[in-house]
């Protein structure tokens, strides 16, 4: 299970965000400052990568940006998957990676879809989110990432194969949105 550090680090996600997000063909672009606005975390089983699913508001949109955390540079990383590079305060050096591009972020997905990997909580230790709702498919082999979210109407849960968690809307009420499918 993930530890979560309480200690600093330079610069901060949302920095590392603010210089990447522009850069994406996906960002819309349409409002100013990035806020954080929910999201959940899961295990690498091998517990070398941190994976995190943030969910980002620039008080227009609410984007999902799915990363990994990694203690040296990914080999063979595809150009423009590196978000930034971080000093933490007990980690050390830390290079973040758009998970949609790292390998390891790439299976726990598919393995949450198929019910196999435990969304946790985004800043809580050992804790599982019982928030996140998932529509297991057996037969997933890949994820398709939702990266501009939008809200769902009251369900009594995912179809089969997709994720469902809850945000912060950038108009600030909660709101739940598809986060990923199986394909």
């Amino acid at each position: 299970m993930a530890t979560i550090h309480r200690t600093t680090m330079e610069p901060g996600k949302l920095e590392l965000l603010g210089g990447w997000l522009p850069r994406q063909e996906w960002f819309l672009g349409r409002g100013g400052e990035l806020v954080r606005a929910g999201g959940f975390r899961l295990d690498d089983p091998a517990g070398e990568v941190g994976i995190e699913l943030m969910v980002v508001t620039d008080g227009q949109d609410a984007y999902l940006v799915p990363m990994a955390y990694r203690g040296e540079p990914l080999a063979g990383a595809p150009e423009g998957a590196l978000i930034g590079v971080t000093e933490h305060g007990v980690l050390g050096t830390r290079w973040f990676y758009d998970g949609d591009r790292d390998p390891v972020v790439r299976e726990q997905l598919v393995r949450l879809l198929r019910g196999e990997a435990v969304p946790q909580m985004q800043s809580e230790s050992d804790t599982v989110d019982g928030s996140v709702a998932v529509g297991p498919s057996a037969g997933a082999t890949g994820a398709v990432l939702r990266r501009v979210l939008e809200p769902v109407g009251a369900a009594d849960g995912p179809a089969a194969g997709e994720v469902v968690a809850g945000y912060t809307a950038p108009d600030g009420t909660e709101a739940r949105a598809v986060f990923l499918t199986a394909h």
